[in-house]
């Protein structure tokens, strides 16, 4: 929906670049709405934006009934917009029901299958059919609802990569809905190290370390959740090379584990969170190839980086400096630094020579 800047709040996502006078956009779609952001739109006298009709946190955005500094009046039941929901929509609608189940646990109450059933098979069965929305979902997480966005994402992630691995239709679902499951243990923690805004101290991290036994505990009775998956729940922090947790195997490591574990890590090295600013998703790609490779599947691995580098000539991209470039050659060798030709001023540029430089995102 379009909305004034002065009737934006801090959490609304901006859904289409806001464009200035020139190339640029002032600000790109995917931001998550901050005070700045507000002021900036001010100044730049921009007369509408357009967001998405929920928050960063899943919860509805309704527009305030009256903005003087614009010269209008909107009633809430006016402003709220009748469209079909967006992937983004159903996604953060997902992340604020998953917020609820949290809470849940908290208290000591079981997980409710078919209520999460209801809720992400559909979004799970929508991803799949997706291009590309599934490896934007990082741009949505805020650092203060992270650990509810970083499980949906990981559910969907994980569905999506098991659906072109080639699993069938009872099979990718079945991880998926593990990869949403696999942090549920996270409900058991102390509250103080879930909301810790720093990082984690190393008795922190031993206790986080028993969150997969938690969650393996949670899942264990559910009849309609197969044992394969209830297995990748408990695996999916283990690694080949036996430094996982929290049993430290190497070998019996459940092939659910390794996509799930795969996703969790991609999510959370691209997001947003309290100790750490979220990286390009390119880049990130680069250091699982580079240094995570023995750790992981290789096959989940290389699946991975192929549906994030499936771009062709003439594709549209913004580098991590800002700038909109086009694709105009990709090597196999290094598919994650393609040719490009900037769009402002017609240079050409080889990311593989320019280290500093990554690609932020595609465009379709």
């Amino acid at each position: 929906m379009k909305v004034k800047p002065a009737q934006l709040e801090p959490g609304c996502l901006v859904i289409k670049d806001v464009m200035g006078k020139t190339n640029r956009p002032i600000i790109p779609k995917n931001t998550i709405i901050q005070p700045v952001h507000i002021k900036v739109l001010k100044k730049f006298k921009i007369q509408t934006v357009e967001i998405s009709n929920r928050r960063s946190d899943g919860a509805h955005f309704v527009v305030e009934a009256h903005c003087e500094e614009e010269g209008t009046a909107t009633s809430k039941a006016n402003s709220q917009q009748v469209v079909q929901s967006s992937f983004q929509d159903q996604y953060l609608e997902a992340v604020q029901s998953y917020k609820t189940w949290f809470t849940s646990w908290q208290g000591g109450v079981p997980i409710d299958m078919k209520a999460i059933r209801r809720v992400m098979v559909p979004l799970l069965e929508r991803v799949v059919d997706s291009k590309r929305e599934v490896f934007n979902l990082h741009h949505f997480t805020s650092s203060q609802e992270y650990i509810y966005h970083h499980s949906v994402a990981m559910g969907l992630l994980s569905g999506y990569l098991a659906a072109k691995m080639g699993y069938n239709y009872g099979e990718w679902i079945q991880i998926g809905l593990a990869g949403l499951l696999a942090d549920t243990g996270m409900a058991k923690m102390d509250k103080h190290i879930t909301g810790k805004e720093g990082p984690l101290t190393e008795g922190d991290f031993d206790k986080i370390k028993t969150h997969p036994t938690y969650s393996y505990k949670q899942v264990q009775k559910i009849p309609s959740l197969s044992n394969q998956a209830k297995i990748a729940v408990l695996q999916h922090h283990e690694r080949l090379d036996g430094t996982g947790y929290p049993l430290g195997i190497q070998t019996k490591i459940h092939p659910f584990s390794q996509i799930i574990a795969v996703s969790d890590m991609y999510h959370a090295m691209t997001s947003e969170r309290k100790y750490r600013r979220k990286q390009s998703p390119y880049k990130v790609l680069e250091e699982i190839i580079h240094e995570q490779f023995g750790r992981y599947d290789h096959k989940v691995i290389g699946l991975l980086v192929k549906e994030m580098t499936h771009y062709s000539t003439g594709t549209k991209i913004r580098l991590s400096d800002n700038q909109d470039a086009e694709v105009i050659f990709v090597e196999k060798t290094h598919p994650t630094r393609p040719l490009v030709k900037l769009e402002e001023n017609g240079k050409i540029l080889s990311l593989k020579e320019h280290r500093g430089l990554h690609i932020e995102e595609v465009y379709e």
